[in-house]
């Protein structure tokens, strides 16, 4: 034996040749893909939602001791208990809570699997599941959705939320895309994304309260005082608010509607000249086009995490989801 070799066994023992972990590896692999069922994914998916035996065998309407006999099954797969047993039912373990996400998302990807097979059947390419903030303008959206559809034969599935929420279901697979800020990103080595472009906040209004403000300066004191809508301020357009009114040394506005809805902040802001809110210049611009409201000629020398297109890291990425981001590139160029 070497000197190095006498070395690692003092250290602790010899270490593991790389060509013996690959083949256990292969091995753990193949078990998997030989003796894995959907029967025990969705075994696993129910014990995460109902925590105990006996709740997912009254629940799911199986006896106890063929829900015992699964979850026996799964835990022989991966060679260790999955979960802690007690009186209080199940605490998984660091490779049960693993088994529980892995499980989750295999059951999604079969589900979204399942829904493209209906719209190829049905005579369509594919279907993308796209999750967009409310900030995404409507115009940029349609315009994208409707050249899918067209150059493409894709149909397209859209859910709005904030971006915390629509990465959180992209990291989940329950979405394919997003549109959304990048600064969401941040420490998710399962995400990446590409900028489309940056957007600029402004001040928007009912048309007479513009009328008031003109010529005026900007004076964020005055503004404290008025009636104002506003995201929550875990949102990067809420939270940049919060940070101009602390930095001018007058308190936060408490809003009297919090939301990110903009169909709400328009109906309201054209209803009530009281009324104040800040959302992206190209969003303002298409709400001033319906009517009773406008932009306050006050220019903000700072601008909103760039709205990007939001993915999860593939080894080969889906058709679709490549279609639809040259589409933006295209729009956003």
């Amino acid at each position: 034996m070497s000197e190095s070799d006498d070395a690692k066994t003092m250290a602790g023992g010899l270490e593991a040749d790389p060509a013996d972990r690959n083949a256990d590896v292969t091995a753990a692999a193949f078990r998997l893909m030989s003796r894995l069922k959907m029967r025990h994914l969705s075994m696993l998916k129910n014990i995460e939602r109902h925590g105990s035996l006996t709740r997912v065998a009254r629940e799911t309407g199986i006896s106890q001791p063929a829900v015992t006999k699964t979850l026996a099954e799964i835990e022989s797969l991966f060679g260790a208990p999955l979960f802690h047993r007690s009186g209080r039912g199940l605490k998984p373990t660091e490779m049960g809570e693993l088994a529980m996400l892995r499980a989750s998302h295999m059951l999604q990807e079969l589900d979204h699997w399942a829904s493209e097979m209906e719209a190829v059947r049905k005579g369509y390419r594919a279907r993308l599941l796209i999750g967009a903030v409310p900030y995404v303008p409507g115009s940029l959206l349609t315009q994208a959705i409707m050249a899918l559809r067209e150059r493409h034969n894709i149909i397209i599935v859209i859910r709005q939320a904030t971006t915390d929420h629509l990465v959180q279901a992209l990291c989940d697979h329950e979405l394919d895309c997003v549109l959304g800020r990048a600064s969401a990103v941040a420490g998710r080595d399962n995400l990446w994304h590409e900028v489309l472009y940056a957007q600029r906040p402004v001040l928007v209004g009912h048309s007479k309260l513009l009328k008031r403000l003109e010529g005026r300066r900007l004076d964020w004191r005055s503004l404290a005082s008025m009636n104002w809508i506003l995201p929550s301020p875990a949102t990067p357009i809420g939270a940049r608010i919060v940070e101009l009114f602390t930095q001018a040394q007058v308190p936060v506005p408490v809003p009297i509607i919090e939301t990110y809805s903009i169909d709400v902040m328009h109906g309201v802001l054209s209803k009530d000249e009281s009324v104040i809110s800040m959302v992206p210049e190209d969003i303002a611009v298409e709400m001033s086009r319906r009517g009773g409201i406008g932009i306050l000629p006050w220019k903000m020398d700072w601008e909103l995490p760039p709205l990007s297109l939001i993915r999860r890291v593939r080894d080969v990425p889906l058709d679709a989801e490549e279609k639809f981001a040259g589409i933006l590139r295209e729009l956003c160029g």
